[in-house]
């Protein structure tokens, strides 16, 4: 049975024989032991006492299982709990009060742990982390994992973090050929209070979690209609859009309804490598190696940028700035900070993130 304290004095130095009765812990408090992980035994009660203690389900003051109680609960040897407890003493954890127990001895448990589950590392990435970051503040470590839009390596990634971390914000894109029910199946095994979906929203997932996402197809629609005045001037629109990037199968969804509304020839190819470019065509460019190519062969040519051939390109960077490039872009920092805001709030809310068009010479 493991016991916590229902006294306001959380000093187990004072008034324990009167102030102190026994309750049951919640149900949620359950040490965390894998019979299949190599850790020695010992190890893992440290540090499943000192993940509860990080997660705030164990505070200052509150009663732990006797070593007897602990032994004979999870059938683990007297000496095995005994050296566990030992540590978290010497590490400050855990205090002892003779005739009494053991009790949560913690100096800092305020700080939340959160674990950041990226698909990439991108220079758009490092805006929303370092925005993350920055309105977290002080109240929060952050740990930082890459799944490289395998689904795989995210279960791995999640199953040895459950139960770890306050909150997991998890940016959900994977490959392109990966079925929605596995990567569902495995978000649904995080607490939906615990849960933050970043970039992508998943309207089928049934958990009621904090989003700040992107709307990848209605957000390239209403730029590309707030831009509308400047492509009057192009007949023909092309999507550069990569098929080995694992780019969200939503943005030639709006692409094609913003062509398809102005009556406008279109098309979607893979790069910018065997493209001719044509008079009166606009490109628009994911990727900024398709963009590189494209001003390349601008440059071979005497056609006017902006005014023969137009170009829009995906997200804000400063040199797309110097180069008076056109942009449609979320608001990543935005994000970030968003995502940070709502979480230190315990909001369980939908947000759409800001996307927008920066209009320039390029168009």
């Amino acid at each position: 049975m493991i016991y916590k304290s229902a006294s306001r004095d959380r000093n187990p130095s004072i008034g324990l024989a009167e102030n102190r009765e026994l309750l049951v812990a919640p149900e949620f408090y359950k040490l965390q032991l894998k019979p299949q992980d190599k850790t020695p035994k010992y190890k893992q009660i440290v540090q499943s006492v000192i993940t509860d203690i990080e997660r705030g389900l164990l505070k200052n003051g509150d009663q732990l299982p006797s070593i007897s109680e602990l032994s004979v609960e999870y059938y683990i040897a007297r000496d095995t709990v005994e050296k566990a407890y030992r540590e978290l003493r010497e590490r400050g954890f855990i205090t002892s009060v003779q005739g009494k127990g053991y009790y949560v001895q913690a100096s800092d448990t305020t700080k939340l742990k959160i674990l950041l589950v990226f698909n990439k590392l991108s220079s758009y990435k490092k805006i929303i982390y370092y925005a993350f970051l920055e309105a977290l503040g002080e109240a929060a470590t952050v740990d930082l994992q890459i799944h490289h839009y395998n689904v795989h390596l995210f279960e791995e990634i999640i199953e040895k973090s459950l139960g770890k971390y306050n909150y997991y914000v998890v940016m959900p894109h994977f490959t392109l050929d990966t079925e929605k029910a596995t990567y569902q199946n495995i978000l649904n095994r995080i607490p939906s209070q615990e849960l933050v979906l970043l970039d992508k929203d998943i309207p089928e997932l049934k958990h009621d979690c904090l989003r700040v996402f992107q709307d990848f197809d209605k957000d390239i629609f209403n730029a590309l209609e707030n831009a509308a005045d400047l492509l009057e001037k192009y007949s023909r629109l092309v999507l550069i859009l990569p098929n080995d990037a694992n780019h969200p199968e939503e943005l030639p969804w709006g692409f094609r309804s913003f062509c398809l509304l102005h009556n406008k020839t279109f098309a979607v190819v893979e790069n910018a490598m065997n493209e001719v470019l044509q008079v009166g065509t606009a490109y628009v460019v994911i990727r900024e190696t398709d963009l590189v190519e494209l001003v390349k062969k601008m440059r071979q040519t005497s056609y006017l940028l902006g005014r023969e051939v137009g170009i829009i390109s995906f997200n804000e960077t400063p040199l797309k700035e110097l180069l008076n490039m056109t942009v449609i872009t979320t608001d990543f920092e935005a994000m970030g900070r968003t995502a940070a805001t709502l979480l230190l709030d315990k909001q369980r809310v939908k947000v759409k993130n800001p996307f927008y068009t920066i209009r320039r010479g390029s168009l």
